[in-house]
């Protein structure tokens, strides 16, 4: 199951225990490839930066031992189990034969001979703390970003091969634990790395008490729900692709990094060291009173009947932040600003995608405004550019709709992202988002209770502000940013002023 390498070595406030690589149980499936393609999905973020987050699980009074000898083994074999079952892919590398038009990932059946530079296996580091505070990390005060680095798993990427995912599990003595795991941009997206984190969760919270059964029982006995078996087949999306657009994403990625075959990821936007972190939460009174005055502003203004704007959770949480983003950094007010997201495309193409898709099946969305619309305020209604905002995110969000044809997609869509993010380099503010309040990410129970806070790490790499649904399960939403200082601080004198201003 594990091959490990030994080291105690101190990184950054932690200790590392050992390397380990945890390979797929052996439950074979003649039905497997050896080779799984990417698509146009996923050739699109070929060069974007992992994507990191943190579960942190409160475990009152835990030692080391009891930590290393009750919850690792459970959390290794059930990553096995998890592998073995129904994510062999993931035990893979992503790899660019010089005779393939485009990389791809590659994994070997269990029972295979293995050939040195393809190894079924998750690499996962175990650490321990030494002196991170578990309850400042965990809260949602202003933190150290550079702190949670030491927490976050490297992914291996040189120029000829790449990890997939990777993870690493790190005890805080007497306080509980934190699961850290990266992931490659081009293989998954949010909801396909929730989906394999719940599996590995309901495995070793369900199924604890078989750890010490025979694999004959465990073939015929374990099982996922439904909605956690993951569908590797690209046929639903390569078959209607026609046009080639993974090809023509390739292309493009060969021509901006100058013919490079190499799979390194582009360098990161920020200096994690000169960053600070916090999370902020909208309650759900808090969104229902913006969803009020901006009805009540459009109905003033008769441009568009109320009902016409689509004012969800996700469209009220970005403009309130994004507004307040735009005045903390402050600067000049004819800069650019760009509006960022993406969308899921499982139910919105046509034919669609199973909700069950393991793989990237999303698209992005962007829109080039000015720094002075979110400024400007609509005299006497207290929303400052709320409203500006609003409208332009319901627009976007309105214009994707349902029913696409992939035949029917921009091919310079890449080719505008990369002008977008160039924009950004020279100055302009990048406004994105990362994850989502549909991801039910406190709902990740692997045996000792929900975590207390999850975090998106890599938002401190990209600038994106992070979207989870409220910890407690009350309708709100947490958003979590990476700033300057001095920005941070004012971000929140915004934030809090004009949530004061929201209830008058």
């Amino acid at each position: 199951m594990a091959t490990a390498t030994s080291s105690i070595n101190t990184i950054n406030r932690v200790k590392i225990h050992e390397v380990t690589k945890i390979t797929p149980m052996m439950i074979p499936d003649d039905d497997e490839l050896i080779c799984l393609p990417l698509t146009l999905f996923d050739t699109y973020w070929l060069k974007f930066l992992p994507v990191e987050r943190l579960f942190f699980y409160e475990v009152a009074d835990l030692t080391w031992d009891l930590f290393d000898s009750e919850i690792l083994p459970k959390l290794k074999h059930s990553l096995s189990l998890t592998l073995g079952l129904h994510y062999l892919p993931l035990a893979g590398h992503m790899m660019w034969p010089e005779h393939a038009a485009k990389p791809a990932i590659y994994y070997f059946l269990p029972g295979q001979d293995q050939k040195e530079d393809i190894v079924n296996g998750v690499t996962v580091a175990v650490a321990e703390s030494e002196g991170l505070d578990f309850d400042v990390l965990s809260g949602d005060g202003i933190r150290q970003a550079v702190e949670f680095r030491a927490l976050t798993p490297q992914l291996s990427i040189s120029d000829n091969k790449a990890e997939v995912v990777s993870i690493q599990i790190t005890l805080f003595p007497k306080q509980g634990f934190c699961i850290g795991i990266s992931n490659h941009h081009a293989f998954f997206d949010g909801r396909s790395t929730m989906m394999f984190i719940k599996s590995w969760a309901y495995l070793c919270k369900q199924y604890l008490d078989m750890e010490n059964a025979s694999s004959q029982q465990q073939q015929t006995t374990i099982c996922l729900p439904s909605e956690l078996i993951p569908s590797f087949d690209r046929a639903f999306i390569n078959e209607n692709d026609p046009k080639g657009f993974d090809l023509v994403y390739v292309n493009n990625w060969l021509s901006f990094t100058g013919n490079d075959r190499s799979l390194k990821v582009l360098p990161s936007f920020n200096d994690v060291n000169k960053l600070v972190r916090a999370t902020y939460v909208l309650t759900r009174a808090h969104l229902k009173k913006l969803r009020d005055k901006l009805l009540l502003l459009e109905d003033r203004n008769r441009k568009t009947s109320p009902n016409k704007l689509h004012l969800s959770t996700f469209v009220l949480a970005c403009a309130y932040v994004f507004t307040c983003m735009v005045k903390a950094r402050g600067g000049e007010s004819d800069r650019d600003v760009i509006l960022a997201f993406t969308a899921d495309y499982r139910s919105r193409l046509d034919p669609p995608v199973p909700t069950n898709y393991f793989g990237n099946c999303v698209g992005s969305h962007t829109r080039l405004v000015k720094a002075r619309d979110f400024v400007e305020e609509p005299a006497g209604t207290g929303l400052g550019g709320v409203a500006f905002v609003a409208h332009k995110l319901s627009e976007m969000v309105q214009e994707i709709g349902g029913g696409l044809t992939i035949q029917g997609f921009d091919e310079e869509k890449l080719v505008k992202l990369m002008a977008v993010m160039q924009r950004v380099s020279q100055g302009g503010q990048g406004l994105g988002v990362a994850g989502s309040i549909h991801f039910d990410v406190y709902g990740s129970d692997f045996g000792w209770g929900r975590p207390k806070k999850v975090e998106i790490v890599s938002i401190d790499t990209t600038g994106a502000v992070s979207l989870a649904e409220s910890r407690h399960g009350d309708g709100g939403v947490e958003v979590g940013l990476a700033l300057g200082k001095q920005d941070m601080d004012n971000f929140a004198s915004f934030f809090d002023q004009g949530l004061k201003d929201l209830i008058v």
